[in-house]
């Protein structure tokens, strides 16, 4: 069973939304396992603190290394294989190439980070990941917890409808995904495009290559240039 384990000073926040759908109905159906940790649990003194000043001055606060130390250690005791993620504006970028790594592994655990960040010496000593889902700041990591396990839970075998149905999405080819129709076959004076009526499968195909190009193109030059070759 993929495994998700999230530390978090809001709980409450979960499952939110992967309760629902396609993750919520393989939730209940046990394809998948949601745990939530606080880590106020592990904060110091009557107030349960967490966090302290910033080393050198500056404003906010810092999430405490030794209480994340003792956080990360009670969720995941030594030989647990899932790795740690830690949800960071100056991580890597989540790509759907690592979805699909993390999609295929045991799971994940996931720290929620607040305030100004996390210290610095924590990431080194628990080997976080640092994962980044958009060049923005959010109020903290719950949102992309939820977003990194939505990605994941949705590749999970049963739980889509047709496992083939994410082939051809976006970020699956290295393009963006081609344009959908259904019916009606005409709204407001926009028709489908004919070729999709035609029921020639072979010139379908190549249409919609063509029009995942242009998107690209036109959108997300960056991932072209991604797929051209060296030299």
């Amino acid at each position: 069973m993929w495994r998700a384990t999230i530390l978090t000073l809001f709980p409450e926040m979960f499952p939110g939304p992967l309760g629902l759908s396609l993750a919520g109905d393989a939730l209940t159906r046990g394809v998948w396992e949601l745990e939530t940790r606080q880590i106020r649990e592990h904060g110091l003194g009557r107030h349960r603190a967490v966090d302290d000043t910033p080393a050198g001055g500056g404003p906010g606060m810092v999430m405490r290394a030794d209480v994340l130390a003792a956080a990360i250690d009670a969720a995941a005791p030594a030989g647990d294989p899932r790795p740690r993620l830690l949800t960071s504006p100056r991580g890597k970028p989540l790509t759907q190439s690592r979805v699909r790594e993390l999609a295929q592994g045991p799971g994940a655990i996931i720290l929620c980070a607040r305030f100004e960040g996390v210290d610095e010496r924590i990431i080194a000593a628990r080997n976080l990941e640092e994962v980044s889902i958009g060049d923005y700041i959010l109020s903290g990591g719950e949102i992309a917890a939820l977003t990194i396990i939505d990605a994941c839970v949705r590749l999970l075998p049963g739980v889509m409808g047709e496992e083939a149905s994410g082939d051809e999405e976006s970020f699956e080819t290295g393009l963006l995904e081609y344009p959908q129709y259904t019916r009606p076959r005409e709204v407001e004076g926009r028709a489908i495009p004919d070729i999709l009526l035609s029921g020639d499968h072979a010139k379908i195909a190549k249409w919609r290559h063509e029009e995942a190009l242009k998107l690209t193109r036109a959108r997300r030059p960056d991932l072209l240039a991604r797929k051209s070759p060296k030299g």
